[in-house]
């Protein structure tokens, strides 16, 4: 996927003006009457609509292992009259013995609703898209990343207005400190609208133990030009526990011990063309180790030469001699190639015995029909990733706008630890129309479009930060490279079989995984509880484990 689209070049982007909120909006059929306005909570994993009925919670119960983030919602829904001027704030979190988590550990966003105006390809059965109209995706910080204070104008995220019998939902992603105590925490969110204030309890219980800055699960997030090369792309990424593409050598040593930084791509690409079945050879071993020397010593090393090349069996002999070129250059560096174990690539020609590739990236449309050559790249000790792209399938997660939240969560987390994947790869995650806040179709093949497709963060206009900003999405992403982290905990403990069982109560394979976030939940739960035993010597993990 990512070397045929290597070749888009970046679209400008221009300057947006949001659309304003219509302060006359008729309450819609299924909103029932209020004289007053509302505030409500509900889970991170569930999209807020406009114009849906307020929820019944009024209060936020969470748990989170120490270095962990954990997202919340808090919704305010304006009644018969139009709200101005709403602001949101977080209280500092007071724990046992004293201990405080303050303010600060809680960013706040407003969502942005992006208009889908044509879903994705529907195939009718399965995983299928939820169809057109406004989704919550983009989030605007309440603070600039950049300086730490409140953004100003028109297009800050507070104070906001909500328009009659309408939502606007508030994104508060709480980062628990790696030196919290464990134990139960209470605070609370202040709404300040039409002009009183509604108090909305907080209760954290942070477990036991922690998770590591650098994940367990390796990663590759594509970035065009100008982006591939910017800072504070690669932090944001970072900071949701995603790695870039590939970073800057300067920059890579404080990435690594400060950002959790696990891996990263030298910038050499073969060009291959699954069309023309056509492939660039290898540069030089000298240009390579020249370039690998730049990098600590430590940090793992990759290389991306080749993609989705099963069609162009002639290509496997240049993939080959990428492989011993980047190998002779430097050991440490791996092939990674989007393509099913071949048995060409899969030999043990090489003098060290290695396959031709280390890392298998593979579509899971590719999973039942490559099944025993995965197997045996993973006997051997390869790595095998997956990838999503488009809609090629019908029962797979996919990553446009317009499917559930559960489908960016459950790839790379419990399924990634059931099916013994070590990475996840994306093409790219700034593909942007030239008005990304008001078009979100970047890609579009064939006479299908696909909304959100190799979009994952937003540009800095119209918030008007210095960089950009997230999305929805890459929270959820995040959210699932933590619960493999907590899968990855158990083994090392020596708990694998029990924590896989668990794992695959909620996501088995690529066919059968929950729909329903509540499981999800429940499984993280009953994980992170085991291992809060495990670290808990006064109470022994129960027998069997």
């Amino acid at each position: 996927m990512k070397g045929s689209m290597r070749m888009w070049r970046l679209i400008p982007v221009a300057t947006v003006v949001l659309l304003a909120v219509r302060m006359t909006t008729p309450a819609p059929p299924e909103f029932a009457r209020a004289a007053t306005h509302s505030v409500w909570t509900t889970s991170s994993m569930i999209r807020v609509s406009q114009t849906e009925q307020p929820g019944s919670r009024s209060f936020v119960n969470i748990y989170a292992a120490r270095g962990e983030y954990e997202p919340f919602q808090v919704i305010v829904t304006a009644g018969d009259a139009a709200l101005s001027g709403v602001d949101v704030s977080m209280s500092d979190l007071s724990g046992p013995n004293g201990a405080i988590i303050p303010a600060a550990a809680t960013e706040l966003f407003r969502e942005v609703y992006v208009p889908v105006t044509t879903s994705s390809p529907d195939p009718g059965y399965g995983n299928r898209p939820e169809g057109t109209g406004p989704y919550p995706d983009a989030l605007i910080p309440f603070l600039d990343p950049g300086t730490g204070r409140r953004l100003r104008g028109r297009n800050a995220a507070v104070p906001f207005a909500v328009a009659p019998y309408r939502n606007q939902p508030v994104w508060a992603d709480l980062h628990v400190p790696a030196d919290a105590p464990p134990g139960t925490y209470t605070g609370s969110v202040t709404v300040l609208a039409g002009g009183e204030h509604r108090v909305v309890p907080v209760s954290l219980t942070v477990w036991n133990f922690e998770l590591p800055l650098r994940p367990t699960l390796k990663s590759s997030f594509g970035l065009h030009q100008p982006n591939l090369s910017d800072r504070r792309i690669h932090e944001l990424l970072l900071r949701h526990r995603l790695m870039p593409e590939s970073v800057n050598p300067a920059d890579a040593r404080e990435l690594q011990q400060q950002f959790g930084l696990n891996a990263t791509a030298l910038r050499f690409w073969g060009n291959s063309d699954r069309k023309t079945c056509t492939m660039d050879p290898p540069p030089d071993a000298a240009s390579i180790a020249a370039v690998a020397s730049l990098y600590p010593p430590d940090l793992p090393l990759h290389m991306y030469p080749a993609d989705e090349i099963d069609p162009c069996p002639n290509l496997f002999r240049t993939v080959r001699d990428w492989a011993a070129t980047m190998r002779f250059a430097d050991p440490r560096i791996k092939n990674l190639v989007t393509v099913s174990p071949q048995a060409d690539l899969l030999d043990d020609r090489e003098p060290d015995s290695r396959s031709v590739v280390d890392i298998w990236t593979l579509l899971p449309k590719a999973w039942e029909v490559a099944r025993p050559q995965i197997l045996a790249a993973q006997a051997k000790g390869d790595e095998v990733w997956s990838y999503t792209a488009l809609v090629q399938d019908a029962y797979s997660p996919k990553w446009e706008i317009d499917f559930a939240p559960i489908n960016f969560r459950i790839q790379p987390g419990l399924l990634s630890q059931s099916l013994s994947l070590t990475g996840i790869l994306y093409w790219r995650v700034d593909l942007w129309t030239r008005s990304p806040w008001t078009d979100v179709t970047g890609y579009a093949i064939d006479g299908y479009r696909y909304p959100g497709e190799g979009m994952l963060i937003y540009p800095r206009a119209p918030p008007g930060v210095r960089s950009v900003v997230p999305s929805m999405r890459l929270k959820w992403i995040r959210e699932g490279v933590e619960d493999f982290e907590y899968v990855a905990i158990l083994k090392r403990l020596g708990h694998e079989a029990w924590a896989l069982r668990t794992a695959r109560r909620a996501a088995e394979d690529w066919t059968n995984w929950t729909r329903d976030p509540e499981v999800l939940e429940s499984v993280r739960r009953e994980l992170g509880n085991e291992i809060e035993r495990l670290m808990s010597p006064a109470d022994p993990p129960l027998a069997g484990r």
